[in-house]
């Protein structure tokens, strides 16, 4: 189920708003927690077993940590029988995570380097196809935090199983984000409040994130589709398309995450923030403060600073710099495409690490600093949109007037160019340098505020029913 179809908003939204404010205060947990399985079941009802599965081992494990009344002050030592149950976490979850998101694509690259050998005779032919569990990704991960900062001692076990398994599948966040580590949501387990403005506040955000799917991420995905999939025909075009992906992906996603949020605010929840205008930065190292905020923070704290950080001499904190950036990267995608995407960032993260954290281009003024980041942000999502390498090094040749189009271009031209394309494209640039974020705006809801997001709702609403199937791009993940 998406956020942007009818049977969401008209059906299961209201049903679970209704129930959820029904239901006695101790009750509320079992019925999220139930209503997040069938949100998260209504495509493929087997993949709930799995994060049950998941939601199961982890709840174990943090409470098997303290059985004996062992101590997770933090500083204190660890036991072994600890560090085991830590351990048995960890690699449940990135097995888990690795099956299904991984295997097809190590046994296909491994196809390839035996056949490219000219060993055809040793290629692994498989009889299945793994299908990749939508958000496994992210509930993974989020999963594994709990298990990760209650040993670290920056949280502590919880004892009630239904709130464990309303934290793992909470279902505004559940499928594409953002990722909520335990620690930042355990004391709103116990308790929270539910009041108007927060409400409120939830309704802007929900409003707002739709309009950024419908109209302005569909449209730019449109335009983004007929030029990767077809080939572009001309330089412009290749430029024009690489643009609208990179508004399409941005929209697309925070877009999710402010309905994420507002849903969260609904239910009484404050989720934290996910983007900060990150196509303003003046540096890639400033992307990375502020794009998919959650993803960043986790790898910082999960991966970055367990193997050292920055505490272990220059040549190892470039070393972790490429490794955690890979590693993003794989999160990302089964993909060789993705694997670039990382090192791409991971490469241009270090350069600006010897350079004090600034860009090479730091001398510049700072619009063209942020013009310079935005095209090496249109690079890099080269690499994210393209199927695989020959086809990143096609679109790179188009873009440069080194390659020509197919022979349908010339009509691909003809639509990416019509007024509702162009209108949309200008919207979405506009809305990138000219307005404030969601996050901010909906700081104070006032009248006015009110009716242009109930407007904006319902133009949205008004288009979706012309619009086909349109996912979001994060749901892949």
């Amino acid at each position: 189920m998406v956020f942007s179809s009818h049977i969401f908003v008209f059906y299961f939204l209201p049903l679970t708003l209704l129930l959820y404010y029904l239901l006695p205060r101790r009750g509320k947990h079992l019925g999220l927690t139930l209503l997040s399985y069938l949100f998260y079941g209504w495509a493929n009802p087997y993949f709930v077993f799995l994060m049950m599965g998941s939601t199961v081992i982890d709840y174990l494990c943090g409470r098997g940590m303290t059985v004996r009344g062992d101590s997770l002050e933090v500083g204190a030592p660890r036991s072994r029988r600890q560090r085991a149950y830590l351990i048995l976490s960890i690699c449940s979850n990135l097995s888990l995570l690795g099956f299904f998101k991984y295997l097809n694509f190590g046994i296909d690259s491994y196809n390839s380097v035996v056949t490219s050998l000219g060993l055809e005779a040793w290629q692994w032919d498989t009889f299945f196809r793994i299908t990749l569990p939508l958000g496994i990704s992210f509930y993974t991960f989020q999963s594994m935090s709990y298990t990760i900062d209650v040993y670290r001692g920056d949280a502590k076990p919880i004892r009630n199983f239904t709130d464990f398994s309303c934290y793992v599948s909470m279902f505004p966040q559940l499928v594409a984000g953002p990722i909520i580590r335990f620690r930042e949501i355990a004391d709103q387990l116990v308790t929270r409040t539910h009041t108007v403005e927060k409400f409120g506040r939830g309704i802007a955000f929900f409003c707002l994130g739709m309009s950024k799917k419908i109209l302005l991420a569909n449209p730019c995905g449109k335009v983004a589709d007929l030029c990767f999939d077809s080939g572009p025909g001309a330089v412009l075009d290749a430029w024009y398309g690489v643009s609208a992906y990179a508004f399409q992906i941005y929209f697309d996603f925070s877009g999710y995450s402010d309905m994420a949020v507002g849903l969260g605010l609904m239910l009484g929840f404050v989720f934290p923030r996910n983007f900060d205008h990150p196509y303003r930065s003046q540096s890639i190292t400033e992307v990375w403060r502020r794009w998919h905020l959650s993803l960043s923070r986790w790898l910082r704290d999960y991966l970055y600073f367990p193997l050292g950080g920055n505490r272990k001499g220059e040549r190892r904190t470039y070393a972790n710099l490429a490794l955690v950036m890979i590693f993003g990267g794989l999160w990302h995608g089964a993909s060789w495409n993705f694997v670039l995407w990382g090192a791409f960032h991971g490469t241009f993260l270090m350069l600006e690490r010897a350079q004090g954290k600034e860009s090479f281009y730091r001398r510049l003024p700072g619009r063209i600093k942020l013009g310079i980041t935005f095209v090496l942000m249109l690079f890099s999502w080269v690499f994210f949109r393209s199927v695989d390498l020959p086809g990143s090094l096609h679109y790179f040749g188009c873009m440069f007037g080194m390659t020509s189009g197919n022979e349908g271009s010339d009509l691909i031209s003809g639509i990416i160019y019509q007024p509702y394309y162009l209108v949309c494209f200008a919207a979405a640039a506009y809305v990138v340098w000219g307005c404030r974020d969601t996050w901010d705006y909906t700081q104070k809801i006032s009248v006015p505020k009110a009716v242009y997001c109930m407007v904006l709702l319902f133009v949205a609403l008004i288009m979706m029913t012309t619009q086909g199937f349109n996912p979001f791009i994060y749901f892949i993940f």
